[in-house]
């Protein structure tokens, strides 16, 4: 009878355990599901704007340059890449520090910051849709849901069905990032799925982990709950009392 009595305590508190977690958690399991599914059917490379910008595209430099007033700058960056930026040979200079610049490739001279005009330029150097959708720019200064990259940075909007901002830093020309609509519909879904509703980056948000904590015991519970009533123990406790 003491066995009996403890074994019906743990299928109860199991059963209120489990009840209570399924009703709690359930609609954010089914949210972590529905956006697991949604973000695996979108395609990474549409995400990313892979199929309006080149962002890969290989440049040919003039193999007759003198670069020689570089050495100076080469000698106090932590990184120097020789390239092309609005149809000038430039040297992108990088510093632990982030006072990342453009220097002129010949001269060694630093160039000032991209304008707006530079930056549609660059924008339609690697479009691959109709050149002439260009609408808008604006500078960005500070971060935000949508663009969390160098700053400041111009944001070119193309007028496309998407609805597609190009980020060009301005201290680089490096085209930052590419937000469209697809990417919009991924970064909602993954927003839920993180469970970080403002800023959709943070993985360790103290929800994510409670709900993650509590879909745990849900199924530790569920596990005990199918133990105990598992047919084979129902037949077994109704041959002792037949016996």
């Amino acid at each position: 009878m003491v066995l009996t009595s403890r074994r019906t305590q743990v299928h109860l508190a199991a059963s209120r355990v489990h009840k209570w977690l399924a009703l709690i958690i359930g609609a954010q399991l089914l949210i972590w599901f529905a956006s697991g599914v949604i973000m695996s059917f979108l395609p990474i490379e549409k995400v990313r704007g892979e199929h309006l910008v080149d962002r890969e595209r290989v440049v040919t430099l003039p193999t007759d340059m003198d670069l020689s007033q570089l050495n100076v700058v080469v000698s106090k960056a932590d990184a120097v890449t020789i390239t092309m930026v609005d149809g000038r040979v430039v040297a992108r200079v990088e510093r632990a520090n982030d006072s990342d610049e453009l220097v002129d490739a010949v001269t060694g001279q630093t160039l000032p910051p991209l304008d707006a005009t530079g930056a549609e330029r660059i924008v339609r150097s690697v479009w691959l849709g109709d050149k002439s959708v260009l609408a808008t720019t604006r500078k960005i200064t500070t971060e935000s849901t949508e663009y969390r990259a160098g700053l400041p940075a111009w944001q070119v909007t193309m007028s496309d069905a998407e609805n597609t901002h190009v980020y060009v830093e301005a201290n680089t020309g490096r085209i930052t990032a590419v937000r469209n609509g697809t990417w919009r519909l991924y970064d909602f879904f993954w927003g839920l799925h993180i469970m970080d509703w403002k800023n959709h980056e943070n993985f360790n948000t103290p929800w994510l982990l409670a709900f993650a904590i509590g879909g745990l015991i849900l199924g530790i519970a569920g596990t005990i709950l199918l133990f105990i009533r598992w047919p084979f123990r129902r037949r077994r406790k109704a041959k002792r009392i037949a016996g």
